[in-house]
């Protein structure tokens, strides 16, 4: 018997007070304000001071001369990306005063540049439709590199590979071999990647996505038409700045940029752990029980 005495009021309790439970952050990501290689632990600060650190960074190399970013991380400063704009009301008086808790930092306000209509459903998606996350569907970047715990990168000469530990073990496999993208008719949850190396700094590109996941909780969301370019940048032997910049002229007026920090776990001995996402999934049930509906995909204006 699962909570059959409770009500549909108190069911909705209890379900969005597990969920939230659950994505509470680690201590590692409720500590106090902290630095990161150096650097201020907020997107806006860090970002900059992360950039010129890595200026006088000579990376290790793997076998191939490649920068060697192998090993598992963590993005606590990213918070799951359940609130990319921050925990404020006003992105502008945060900006203004050097407050912003916002992921943002391309436009500098912190502000993603939703059209009028993506803005009203991205609130809308939030109150009343169910995260895709929740029912382990597949998701990309940038939030398969900022969901809970960690992520392994391995390097190969044509290709690497990121393997999640949470959300039923997500994987991203990016060629680096020089070849073109999937036709354009084709479109995947995950998308389609092709990195390639600038110097230091790995540069991944993502498009033929199909527009039916979210960027994070919050209900940030985008359209098939999103292309996602991806910069990793080794600021230290165990820190990688990582920026996402977002074209999706379907949903925004302009292209943006986030940026986090991933800190490399060095915890003697860790493990990724199993986790049967799918098979331990209740939350779905009971969301849609207590009248959230599931998520299709943009809503676009008629």
């Amino acid at each position: 018997m699962r909570h059959r005495w409770l009500n549909n009021a108190a069911r909705t309790v209890l379900v969005l007070t597990a969920i939230a439970w659950g994505s509470l952050p680690t201590g590692a990501q409720t500590r106090k304000p902290r630095l990161v290689a150096g650097c201020p632990s907020t997107a806006a600060a860090f970002h900059p001071c992360a950039l010129a650190k890595a200026k006088t960074f000579n990376p290790p190399r793997t076998p191939d001369g490649q920068p060697d970013m192998q090993g598992l991380w963590e993005a606590p400063m990213a918070n799951g990306l359940g609130n990319i704009e921050g925990r404020g009301r006003n992105l502008d008086a945060e900006y203004q005063t050097g407050a912003s808790t916002s992921l943002v930092v391309d436009p500098p306000n912190g502000a993603i540049p939703y059209q009028p209509w993506a803005r009203e459903q991205k609130a809308e998606n939030a109150a009343r439709y169910i995260d895709p996350y929740t029912h382990c569907l597949p998701i990309t970047a940038p939030r398969i590199m900022a969901s809970p715990r960690t992520r392994q990168i391995a390097q190969y000469k044509d290709y690497l590979t990121i393997l999640n530990e949470s959300g039923g073990h997500p994987f991203r496999v990016v060629y680096l071999d020089g070849r073109p993208h999937l036709p354009a008719d084709i479109k995947l949850w995950r998308g389609d990647s092709r990195g390639r190396w600038e110097g230091n700094v790995l540069v991944v590109e993502t498009t033929n996505l199909s527009g039916l996941a979210w960027f994070g909780s919050g209900g940030d969301f985008f359209s098939d038409a999103l292309k996602i370019t991806e910069r990793l940048t080794l600021v230290d032997a165990d820190t990688i700045d990582y920026t996402a910049t977002i074209d999706d002229p379907k949903v925004s007026t302009a292209p943006w940029t986030m940026a986090f920090a991933l800190e490399r776990n060095k915890e003697d001995g860790y493990e990724q752990m199993e986790e049967g996402c799918f098979e331990s999934d209740r939350d779905t049930a009971d969301l849609l029980l207590t009248g959230f509906l599931t998520y299709t995909g943009p809503r676009f204006p008629k």
